[in-house]
Order: C-alpha cells, then structure tokens, then sequence
C-alpha cells in the first residue's frame, strides 16, 4: 500500500534533451537553484536537425540519429520554473538541435528507503 499521495506538494518531472557538450553547465545551473538530484542518460535521436553525411574508411554514410543527452528531474511545482529557466540558459547555444524541455505532471515520488512521498522524498 502506498503512503499518503502526494502529501500536498505538487511534484512535477523536467525532461530537457540537450547537447551532450552542455551537460556540464546544465548540471552546474541546477545545482546553484539547489536541485538534489537529476538523471541523466545518453540517447539518440532526431528532429529539424536532421541528420548529416559522415566518411568512414573511405564510404560515406548517413548518421540519422544523433547524440543527445536526457536529463530528467523531480521537482517540486515552486521550483519548475526556475530549474526550466536554467536549463534553457545552459543548454541554448542559439543553433538548430539544441533540444527540447518537457514538464509533465508526476502523480507521486517516493523514496525507497524511507517511504517518504511527495515532496518529502525529492
């Protein structure tokens, strides 16, 4: 059985896919909002960047999808906006391919070693 849901703190989840070279200032920018924690993973993909030609061993072939990073954060409602506005300050460099932010509402969070819920467990 799960614990009281949600315990009256909205929590909600960032998503941003993002250049791979600005994962280190992305990081840097949450941590000075004093965001706990973010997961982050290495995928491919593709949008109005398309993809491009590359040679290799003297054959050219095209890369369809390409390297990204997804950075997910739980965060509490209050700071949604802040943790986005930083974000999109790292991660912009002004050219195509720069990623996307996604927020979307998470009906609860839980810590595994306490059962803490909510806001409580961020």
């Amino acid at each position: 059985m799960w614990p009281a849901i949600g315990r009256g703190v909205t929590v909600k989840l960032i998503t941003a896919i993002i250049k791979p070279f600005k994962l280190d200032e992305v990081r840097e920018a949450l941590s000075e909002l004093g965001v706990a924690g973010a997961t982050v993973t290495e995928v491919k993909g593709f949008g109005r960047q398309k993809g491009h030609t590359e040679l290799y061993r003297g054959a050219e072939y095209v890369v369809d999808f390409l390297p990204k990073v997804k950075v997910e954060i739980a965060i509490a409602d209050d700071m949604v906006e802040s943790a986005v506005d930083a974000v999109l300050g790292a991660a912009k460099t002004g050219k195509i391919g720069d990623g996307k932010v996604f927020v979307t509402p998470l009906e609860d969070a839980m810590r595994i070693r306490t059962g803490e819920s909510g806001g409580e467990a961020l």
